[in-house]
C-alpha cells in the first residue's frame, strides 16, 4: 500500500498571468503505479481496437458492398453489449475486479485471433465475422463496467476527473493512430490480416498490464449474482435525475450523432478516398482537448457543460455531413471530437462519484450498455437511413435532431439542468494499492 496526497497544483508554471494548471491535463494520478498500468495497458489495447474497429466494416462493405450490412454490425454487438454490460457489472460487485477484467480481456483477445484467422485463409464469410464480433462485443461489455468500477479504488477521489481525462485522451490518441495504421494497412495485400494481426499483439501487452495489477474485491456482499442484482442497480438510478439525464443525453448522442457506418460509404462515393482520416478525425479533436483539459474539474454547472458539449458535438456533426470537401470534413468531425472528450469525461465522473462501491459494477454496466450499445444502434439508423434516404439525410439530418432533442430535455429536467458539482476534497491523504 502507498499514500499519496493531493498538492495544491500538479503545475507551477506561470504565463502572462495564467496558470498552466488550468488548462493543461493534469497527470497526477500516473503517479500511482497501479493506475499507470491500467493506463498503459489500456492505452494499447484501444490503438489494436481502433484498427480492427475499421478493419470490420471496410472488410464487410468490401465483400458485401452494402452500408446496411455494415449498419448490421452494430446490431449483433447490441445485444451481447446489453446482457453482458448488465450482468458483467453484476460480476464485478461481487468477485475480485481485478480477475474477471483478466478473463474477460482474454476473450476479446482470443476473438482477435480468430478475425485474424478467418483473414489468413480467406473465409469471405460476412456471417463469420458478424458472429465474431458479437462474441467480442460481450467480452468488451464485461471488461468496461469491470474497468470503469476499478479506477476510484486506483486513484483518489478529487483525482478522478483528472484519471477519466488522461484515460479518455490516451482512448483518443489510439483512435487517431488506429485508423491511419489501418487504412494503410487494408490497402495492402492481405491487408485484414495485417490489421487483425496488429490489434492481436498490441493486446497481448493490455493482457500482461492487466495481470500486474493488484488484487481489487468488489464492496459488495459475496453472495451469487442474479437478476435481482441488476434490478438492484436499476432501483438505484431511480429518483436520481442527473445520473438519468446523462445517461439519456449520451444516448441521444450516440444513436442521432454517430456516422461512422456511413464512413465508407462516403470515401467511396463523396470523397474517392480518405476512409482513414475520416475514422480518425473524432478522436483527434479529442486528443487536442484531452491535452487542455485541466479546465474540466473546475467547472461547478456540470448539467449545463454535459449538454452543450453534446450539442456542439452534434452540430459539428451535422455540418460534416453538408461540406463534399475531404479536409473540412475531417476539421468539423475533429471539432466534434472535441467536445465529446468534454462530455464524456463529465459522464464518467458523475457515476463514478455518486455511486457507492457495493453499487459501482452494476451501474458502470448500466454505463457500458449505453456509450457502447448507443453507438451499435446508431450505427444500424445510419446504414438504414442511408438505405432509404440519402447519405447527407443520414448523417446531417439525423444530428440535426439530436441536437434540438438534447437541448429541449435537458432544460426540461430541472435538477440536471441546475446540476452543481461540490467543492473537490481538501489536501488530505488517501491510500490507493499499488
Amino acid at each position: 500500500m502507498a499514500v499519496y496526497r493531493k498538492f495544491d497544483t500538479p503545475y507551477s508554471s506561470i504565463v502572462g498571468g495564467v496558470n498552466l494548471a488550468t488548462l493543461v491535463a493534469d497527470t497526477r494520478p500516473l503517479a500511482i503505479p497501479a493506475y499507470r498500468r491500467l493506463f498503459v495497458g489500456q492505452s494499447a489495447a484501444v490503438l489494436g481496437v481502433a484498427v480492427t474497429a475499421v478493419a470490420v466494416p471496410v472488410q464487410l462493405y468490401a465483400l458485401t458492398g452494402s452500408s446496411l450490412v455494415v449498419g448490421l454490425a452494430g446490431l449483433v454487438g447490441l445485444l451481447p453489449i446489453v446482457v453482458f454490460g448488465f450482468y458483467g457489472g453484476v460480476v464485478a460487485d461481487a468477485v475480485d475486479r481485478r480477475r474477471l477484467y483478466l478473463a474477460s480481456s482474454g476473450i476479446t483477445w482470443t476473438t482477435t485471433l480468430l478475425l485474424l484467422g478467418q483473414a489468413l485463409f480467406d473465409v469471405r464469410s460476412p456471417a463469420l465475422i458478424l458472429a465474431l464480433v458479437a462474441v467480442q462485443a460481450g467480452s468488451f461489455a464485461v471488461s468496461a463496467s469491470v474497468r470503469g468500477a476499478m479506477l476510484p479504488a486506483l486513484v483518489p477521489t478529487a483525482q478522478i476527473p483528472a484519471a477519466n481525462a488522461l484515460t479518455y485522451l490516451a482512448a483518443s490518441l489510439g483512435q487517431v493512430t488506429g485508423p491511419l495504421v489501418a487504412g494503410v494497412l487494408v490497402g495492402l495485400p492481405g491487408g485484414f490480416a495485417y490489421a487483425y494481426g496488429a490489434d492481436a499483439l498490441l493486446f497481448t501487452a493490455a493482457l500482461y498490464a492487466a495481470a500486474r495489477l493488484p488484487d481489487l474485491p468488489s464492496g459488495a456482499p459475496a453472495g451469487p449474482p442474479g437478476l435481482r442484482s441488476v434490478l438492484d442497480g436499476l432501483r438505484f438510478l431511480r429518483g436520481r435525475p442527473v445520473l438519468l439525464m446523462s445517461f439519456a443525453v449520451d444516448l441521444a448522442a450516440m444513436v442521432l450523432a454517430l456516422p461512422e457506418a456511413l464512413f465508407p460509404q462516403a470515401a467511396a462515393t463523396r470523397f474517392h478516398g480518405g476512409v482513414g482520416p475520416l475514422y480518425s478525425a473524432i478522436a483527434a479533436g479529442s486528443v487536442v482537448a484531452g491535452l487542455f483539459s485541466g479546465w474540466i474539474g473546475r467547472v461547478r454547472r456540470q448539467g449545463v457543460a454535459l449538454t452543450l458539449a453534446v450539442a456542439a458535438m452534434a452540430t459539428a456533426v451535422a455540418a460534416a455531413g453538408l461540406v463534399r470537401h475531404l479536409g473540412a470534413a475531417v476539421a468539423l468531425l475533429a471539432l466534434a471530437g472535441a467536445a465529446d472528450l468534454v462530455s464524456a469525461v463529465y459522464r464518467q465522473t458523475f457515476l463514478q462519484t455518486a455511486a457507492p462501491d457495493r453499487m459501482r459494477g452494476r451501474l458502470q454496466g448500466v454505463y457500458t450498455v449505453v456509450v457502447s450499445g448507443g453507438p451499435r444502434l446508431g450505427d444500424l439508423r445510419a446504414g438504414a437511413m442511408a438505405a432509404v434516404t440519402t447519405l447527407t439525410v443520414a448523417w446531417s439530418g439525423a444530428a440535426l435532431a439530436c441536437v434540438v432533442l438534447v437541448l429541449a430535455a435537458a432544460t426540461a429536467v430541472r435538477p440536471f439542468w441546475h446540476y452543481r458539482a461540490g467543492p473537490g476534497p481538501g489536501d488530505q491523504a488517501e491510500t490507493r494499492p499499488d
